[in-house]
């Protein structure tokens, strides 16, 4: 282990003197880490989990060591991918709310971040009015209030909640930070506070890791690959289990380097590993890297039917949206999921996947009416300005098309390889 963790420290430095032009993920790197690979973080997860279980009252209304227990679910999810992990913690939370008369805050302070983890961004505003009136504390009401506001659209009201916090020396405020440049498109602004946020976490390898890895996913977006495999790598090392970061090298594999190969091997390698369906949609890039649309089909099939167990609710909708207007040709579902999912958030990307779901339903004149009510002059990522470039193009308004392929086209590494090939044959 001690010559795997070498190899890391050698790789990432390598990778650090490396520009676009170069490969950055060794295949030796890449077969000592699955070689090598443990879970210890596993493991300790598990031995927790029968701690705090085995010290939970049988009587009920053991909110201490009930809330713990639920806690330790949520993080065996994040280790696992085991979605049923999360409703089971759910229900735990709100049984405590229950034995309390709904008058201990924690609770639904909880379920707060749980909604928010599934996309139930309607659900996390209503506990957090809950916790509200029973009592938070001012930080804890900001901070909360921001990651709520963010996710629900209400950029303004997540910009004076973020004020509230604005303490230059808290892995919070920093962390929120980093969000609101990136929605703000000031992506340096953006990584720089990602970066302070990993710098304040000390001792707490959760919140290192989780600012890490995100700094990580925030280089893909800039392009800077090589940062962004430093970043995985460091995430690596600090937990070995870490597979959100191995995928991410996986994907600088195939964006970067092309080697859809080493890619397939890390992504089905992480799809041993977890019960999440995120491997699966990593697969499909591999796939349309390669164009084989036989194998593309196969894994967009797995992935929906891994989707579609109701435990998900929306959780994936965007996924599903992108492979119903393309690999599995339903865009009349694709309507029905973007439609229904203005009902959960009403930001200007949820109206531009609605847009671009009209566009594929042969709907143009309602798709723009939209376009020019909710979306134009709006802050989009990468696919969503592909998107609205289409619907440009099919309108015939040439210079507009262009502009937007232009935008999409500066974050061709967080694009599926079948939109960087239509885009590059649309500029």
């Amino acid at each position: 282990m001690k010559n795997f963790f070498l190899c890391i420290t050698f790789l990432t430095a390598l990778a650090s003197c490396k520009n676009n032009t170069t490969t950055i993920v060794s295949t030796a790197f890449v077969d000592s880490l699955i070689k090598n690979y443990t879970s210890p973080a596993i493991k300790a997860n598990e031995t927790e989990l029968l701690f705090w279980k085995n010290r939970i009252s049988p009587q009920g209304g053991d909110i201490v060591n009930g809330s713990k227990y639920a806690a330790t679910l949520i993080s065996r999810f994040h280790l696992l991918g085991d979605i049923a992990d999360v409703k089971i913690s759910d229900s735990i939370l709100n049984k405590l709310a229950r034995d309390f008369n709904g008058k201990e805050v924690g609770p639904y302070f909880s379920m707060v971040s749980h909604c928010i983890l599934q996309h139930k961004f309607k659900e996390a505003e209503i506990y957090l009015d809950k916790a509200r009136a029973i009592g938070l504390k001012q930080y804890e009401n900001a901070a909360v209030s921001f990651d709520v506001n963010f996710e629900l659209g209400k950029i303004s009201f997540a910009a004076t909640n973020l004020k509230t916090i604005q303490f230059e020396n808290d892995y919070g405020y920093q962390f929120r930070k980093s969000k609101m440049m990136h929605y703000k498109g000031e992506l340096d602004s953006s990584v720089k506070a990602m970066q302070t946020a990993a710098n304040l976490s000390g001792n707490n390898q959760d919140l290192k890791l989780a600012a890490v890895s995100n700094a990580g996913d925030l280089y893909i977006h800039a392009g800077k690959l090589d940062k962004a495999y430093d970043c995985y790598a460091q995430c690596i090392k600090i937990n070995s289990s870490d597979l959100h970061s191995i995928m991410g090298i996986g994907w600088v594999a195939l964006v970067h380097d092309k080697n859809d190969s080493l890619a397939e091997k890390i992504f089905q390698f992480v799809h041993q590993q977890t019960k999440s369906p995120e491997p699966v949609f990593k697969l499909i890039q591999v796939a349309q890297q390669r164009g084989d649309s036989i194998l593309q089909k196969k894994y967009a099939v797995e992935f929906e039917d891994m989707v579609s167990d109701t435990l998900y609710g929306r959780m994936y909708n965007k996924y599903l949206i992108q492979l119903y207007t393309g690999i599995l040709n339903n865009s009349a579902k694709a309507l029905a999921i973007a439609t229904d999912e203005l009902n959960n958030r009403t930001t200007p990307q949820t109206y531009a996947w609605n847009v671009w779901a009209l566009l594929a339903n042969n709907k143009k004149e309602e798709a723009y009416a939209l376009y020019e009510k909710k979306v134009s002059g709006k802050p989009l990522e990468g696919l969503e300005l592909y998107w609205m470039g289409k619907l440009m193009k099919a309108l015939n308004k040439g210079y507009n098309a262009k502009q937007y392929f232009e935008e999409a086209i500066k974050n061709k590494y967080d694009l599926p390889p079948a939109v960087v090939k239509d885009l590059e044959k649309d500029l």
